[in-house]
């Protein structure tokens, strides 16, 4: 019986390097481990279904055109966030339209429940009505959980002007809730 070496382990093909080599599965792979982050991010981005998923149906159709130009997993990850984030304010711009209420867009399925629904639910309107970079750094930093070193990268814009953005919209929305409790 032969024993399998630790540097064999490391030679199965991720689905990314599967999908770059031409495998259509692969692919579909890909976007099942992302799909819920890129739909996630559209979601409250826009507060509005339909169009999370019109922007997570053009991040990967981009992702398929783009695949040779990407390196590693990571860099599908960070692509993604980039892209999707881009896509959103682009369309934001493009289209002039306010977003739609979030109590129109209904509720999705939560992992938990907050410990104040009311709270949440105003806090989420609140975020929608931020300025879209705003919205778009806040979104990154306290979904995707990203530090503003990481978000910089992925709006492109200098580290402060990032912190400068979410001190300010962290500021705006502590006067809003502060002034309507």
């Amino acid at each position: 019986m032969t024993a399998i070496v630790p540097e064999a382990l490391h030679q199965f093909p991720t689905a990314f390097t599967r999908a770059r080599e031409g495998d259509h599965d692969a692919f579909a792979e890909l976007i099942e481990q992302h799909e819920a982050m890129v739909y996630s991010l559209a979601w409250n981005f826009f507060g509005d279904r339909s169009r999370a998923e019109e922007v997570a149906q053009d991040v990967f159709l981009q992702l398929y055109r783009h695949l040779d130009n990407l390196e590693s997993d990571a860099h599908v990850l960070f692509w993604l966030r980039q892209v999707t984030t881009r896509r959103c304010i682009d369309l934001t711009r493009r289209s002039k339209l306010k977003a739609v209420s979030l109590d129109d867009a209904g509720d999705l399925p939560a992992a938990h429940k907050p410990a104040d629904p009311l709270l949440d639910r105003r806090l989420k309107r609140l975020v929608q009505e931020l300025p879209d970079a705003q919205r778009a750094i806040v979104t990154l930093r306290y979904q995707e959980d990203l530090d503003p070193s990481e978000i910089c990268r992925i709006v492109g814009m200098p580290v402060n002007t990032v912190k400068s953005h979410l001190h300010r919209a962290l500021q705006s929305l502590r006067r809003k809730l502060e002034k309507h409790p």
